[in-house]
């Protein structure tokens, strides 16, 4: 079937330019079932396209959803804690950091997912903090806490768990005041003396804990650096034997020296347990034979722990080692730029306050102000 009709062109007369009732009518009604050809010629079956592509673009339209923006969480559940948490872990770089970070995180998890239905924002967090504070935690620990929280926020924020706005809020949030500074605590040198002499010799294990106490108070390395420690770093340098190339806290690389009385220790312990690569301590078993490849923080640990209970140093921990070794240092006249490097601090405040450099309790002013008996 055929219908003959005119197409409206832009120029031409009058005449040309009408469409014929008929026809217009026509192809009107066989609109759905034709299409009009260069000619003007509408043929049936095929379908009139402009109309038929803006009739579907009207049914696409009407059919799709309206579209709304995904607003971030205020309230995060168990899993997006533990998303952001190995975010954060992953973004540090020293062990001893993601240590604590992963404990810090931890207890946060722990006191938040306690309380049902709690927001993360700023007052959850200050309200954290007010917590820290009732069991009576150093300064020092609660903003290390709550720097682990604010870094939390801000992975959490990256990964579109939480908004922006909470994130910067709970930077806001003010830490602990430090009032004073504390003394820290440290051995002096006759106690230093005994207590790395307290090893029995006679044995591996011994001589092994004897290398340990040696390296800790003669070199002041940490706990990591001392598990971490490997053959090749024991070198030669002006004639004089030290730690070359070790890295430590925060990637920061220094080099260590080595006193004699400290090499000929670690010799000691190298010929009896005759290892000669890899890492220089190992664990030693009950039956007094080294095996494994190395040791861990967890072995220092107990060495010292161990050691100090027998002469009497209550609270005496491994980095309290290091904090001896720098005073020693300092009393012995060495500069304090010297022992900065030893230690491999960044800033010298730190190891001012190491050293406790600003009060002198050996020769007090108060000893002697005119009024003793």
């Amino acid at each position: 079937m055929r219908a003959k009709i005119t197409i409206l062109t832009p120029s031409g007369n009058n005449e040309q330019n009408r469409f014929d009732e008929v026809g217009w009518h026509s192809a009107i009604s066989l609109r759905p079932f034709g299409r009009v050809t260069r000619s003007g010629v509408f043929r049936a079956g095929i379908g009139f396209r402009p109309a038929a592509l803006e009739a579907a673009g009207m049914s696409k339209r009407a059919k799709r959803k309206p579209t709304t923006s995904k607003r971030p969480k205020s309230k995060l559940g168990l899993p997006d804690l533990d998303h952001s948490k190995a975010a954060v872990l992953d973004s540090l770089r020293s062990p001893e950091s993601k240590r604590g970070y992963r404990h810090a995180i931890d207890e946060f998890i722990q006191w938040y997912c306690s309380e049902p239905r709690l927001s993360f924002n700023k007052v959850v967090v200050t309200r954290y903090r007010l917590f820290l504070e009732s069991r009576h935690l150093a300064a020092a620990t609660i903003n290390g806490r709550l720097a682990a929280v604010r870094r939390l926020a801000y992975e959490a924020a990256d990964a579109g768990l939480l908004s922006p706005e909470l994130a910067a809020s709970i930077r806001r949030v003010k830490g602990a005041k430090k009032l004073g500074v504390r003394l820290g605590n440290w051995l002096t040198a006759d106690e230093a003396r005994r207590f790395w002499q307290t090893p029995d010799p006679a044995t591996l294990k011994g001589k092994r804990d004897r290398a340990i106490l040696a390296v800790l108070l003669g070199c002041g390395l940490r706990r990591r650096e001392l598990a971490d420690l490997e053959f090749t770093h024991l070198q030669q340098r002006e004639e004089h034997w030290a730690i070359v190339d070790l890295v430590g806290k925060g990637g920061h690389i220094r080099t260590v020296p080595v006193p004699e009385w400290v090499k000929a220790i670690l010799d000691e312990w190298i010929h009896a347990a005759d290892v000669h690569s890899g890492k220089v301590f190992r664990c030693v078993c009950r039956a007094g034979k080294c095996w494994g490849d190395g040791t861990t923080e967890r072995v220092v640990w107990h060495v010292v722990k161990l050691y100090a209970a027998k002469h009497g140093f209550t609270g005496l921990a491994p980095h309290d080692l290091r904090r001896s070794c720098a005073k020693l240092c300092h009393s012995a006249g060495g500069e304090l730029e010297q022992i900065q490097f030893l230690l491999g601090h960044v800033s010298v405040q730190t190891t001012e306050r190491y050293l406790g450099c600003k009060q002198r309790i050996r020769g007090a002013v108060n000893d002697r102000i005119g009024i003793e008996p």
